[in-house]
């Protein structure tokens, strides 16, 4: 069972911004595709960014131009870095994991193997 700890949630005014963090375990940075999800109260889950082990990030287009993921290997996690933030941007965030150990690329979406247990994001004046 891979581990998925989110952190960095919060309230924050539109326009404001936020970092979420998912730190995992050492050997997923090599192995695994990390995702972001979100739900909103009566939404479904939809998928917002994904970062490949190498580096290669994909975002939907609700995101794009605002949030940004990363990923530090040294220390185990990936990052979501919203700006601008929008009061439809308020969801719980979480972050996946997909076993992925030659993929190039990510989609937004679809299945992943493991998941956190999310962070509340609010944006509300």
């Amino acid at each position: 069972q891979l581990q998925l700890v989110e952190s960095g949630g919060g309230l924050v005014q539109p326009g404001g911004s936020l970092t979420l963090s998912c730190a995992t375990e050492r050997f997923a940075m090599d192995w695994y595709a990390i995702g972001w999800f979100r739900q909103a109260p009566g939404k479904e889950r939809e998928g917002v960014s994904c970062i490949t082990k190498y580096s290669f990030a994909n975002y939907a287009d609700s995101v794009k131009g605002r949030f940004t993921i990363s990923r530090d290997k040294t220390r185990n996690t990936v990052y979501l870095q919203m700006n601008t933030l929008k009061p439809e941007d308020t969801a719980v965030y979480y972050c996946a994991a997909l076993y992925a150990p030659y993929s190039h690329s990510c989609t937004i979406g679809g299945q992943y193997d493991y998941w956190g247990q999310g962070t509340q994001v609010n944006v509300s004046s």
